[in-house]
């Protein structure tokens, strides 16, 4: 298209899902540098749209990191659900996820970034919990069901953050899942 008022071609440009495109470009940079190291104005750069686009559709980063949470809560749950109710199975996939799904993860359980009120926020981080709950079941336990769930969860996240670390022993299996399951599987001993 011609615009005769500037003298200049421009081109019309319709970018599709802007909300989605700004929310990958977001998971990409975190997963690159982390949460901290990007602005908004950035982002859109990166994400190839407007400068106001992230702030039209998210308000701020933390509105930006609320959706990100959201969808990760929700994806997570997803997850675990297919592991099917063994706690060691629904473990393995704890894991899995926080290594394959690392922006999500390191945004899901750092709830200072975001706003863990939001009402999707709540839903799917009560949807993981809940599975986690049901799976946490099937853990032998000297204590509470909320004990049991608390160990069990503390024990596949603490994997999972030293496996993204970098800080568990090198001679590990190469697969984090393999690594976890014997890990996770001392947690089923009497």
């Amino acid at each position: 298209m011609y615009s005769a008022r500037f003298g200049e071609a421009s081109i019309s440009y319709h970018h599709g899902n802007l909300r989605r495109t700004i929310m990958d470009a977001a998971v990409d940079a975190i997963t690159e540098t982390g949460t901290a190291t990007w602005s908004l104005r950035e982002l859109a750069r990166r994400a190839g749209v407007s400068h106001a686009a992230p702030a039209h559709h998210f308000g701020d980063k933390a509105g930006l990191l609320t959706a990100i949470a959201a969808e990760g809560y929700a994806l997570f749950a997803d997850a675990l659900a297919a592991a099917g109710d063994d706690f060691l199975d629904v473990g393995v996939a704890y894991v899995g996820f926080a290594v394959s799904h690392r922006a999500y993860f390191e945004v899901m359980f750092t709830p200072s970034l975001y706003e863990p009120s939001d009402p999707e926020v709540v839903a799917a981080r009560d949807r993981a919990g809940a599975i986690l709950a049901r799976g946490a079941r099937t853990v032998p336990r000297g204590g509470s069901q909320r004990e049991a769930g608390l160990a069990a969860w503390s024990i596949a996240h603490g994997f999972a953050s030293l496996w993204l670390s970098g800080a568990l022993p090198p001679d590990l299996s190469p697969s984090p899942e393999e690594a976890a399951r014997p890990v996770l599987r001392t947690l089923f001993s009497t």
